[in-house]
């Protein structure tokens, strides 16, 4: 059965696409049977992938409307142990129609349920936001990874999605968990990120991740071409990086 991870932060910016495409790929690497969803409108993580996503003919849309069933619309990567649910410019929408819904807040948990053992890793990547399809990406999953970026204004807002996360706990998934919170963009030559480290670590404790995402060019680059960084620049500190995340994930 897969552990479901959503990786979730409201603020925009703070590499959770780069996490859940890069995550996703190290997990594969590491001959882990993987699905990475893209339940964020824009879709960057299909994109990130390698997709176009104007070209993409059936998304987690779909499945959210309850038009396909989710083993319809996954897609096989250029790596072998990766599949992606892709999203869609039509997910915009997709919170007004299944405010109606029956249930509306376990349709992604109900639609995962036929597919949950084909996988080790089911990771999610929200939206920049708390409506309702992060709140259906809380519910399916047993925990969720919180990235902060290590600039100004970095632990701002968190209170309301530590909020969010205790509200799905109470009312729709009690065995919710924070996975980890991860500190990423750090710039070793900046007080700046040091600080938010040691206020990060203050605040999480030992949830805050020992592996830090440094920034890196590379890394940046990567999306670009539609491809995560360990097929863009296995050698970069990026790809390092990740890979030692992953390590931390499957070890705990």
């Amino acid at each position: 059965m897969a552990k479901i991870i959503a990786v979730a932060n409201q603020k925009g910016g703070v590499g959770k696409t780069t996490t859940a495409i890069n995550l996703s790929s190290c997990l594969a690497v590491a001959e882990k049977r993987t699905l990475l969803i893209d339940i964020d409108p824009q879709a960057n993580s299909t994109s990130g992938i390698g997709f176009d996503k104007a070209n993409i003919e059936m998304s987690i849309y779909d499945v959210l409307i309850g038009r396909k069933k989710m083993v319809d619309i996954v897609i096989p990567t250029e790596l072998s142990y990766l599949s992606v649910a892709p999203s869609s410019i039509s997910l915009v929408g997709a919170e007004v129609e299944m405010v109606s819904m029956m249930s509306r807040e376990h349709i992604l948990s109900q639609a995962l349920a036929p597919i949950v053992d084909m996988y080790d890793y089911i990771i999610i990547d929200c939206p920049p936001s708390l409506g309702l399809l992060t709140v259906n990406a809380l519910t399916a999953a047993q925990s969720v990874m919180i990235p902060i970026q290590c600039e100004y204004y970095a632990l701002e807002g968190l209170g309301q999605l530590l909020h969010t996360i205790k509200l799905v706990q109470s009312n729709l998934n009690p065995s919710l968990e924070i996975e980890g919170v991860l500190l990423t963009m750090y710039d070793r030559r900046l007080n700046l990120s040091r600080q938010v480290a040691d206020e990060a670590r203050k605040f999480f404790d030992s949830r805050v991740y020992d592996t830090i995402i440094n920034r890196n060019v590379r890394l940046s680059e990567a999306p670009s071409f539609g491809k995560p960084i360990i097929l863009y620049d296995i050698l970069s500190s990026g790809a390092e990086n990740y890979m030692a995340l992953t390590k931390e994930v499957m070890s705990r």
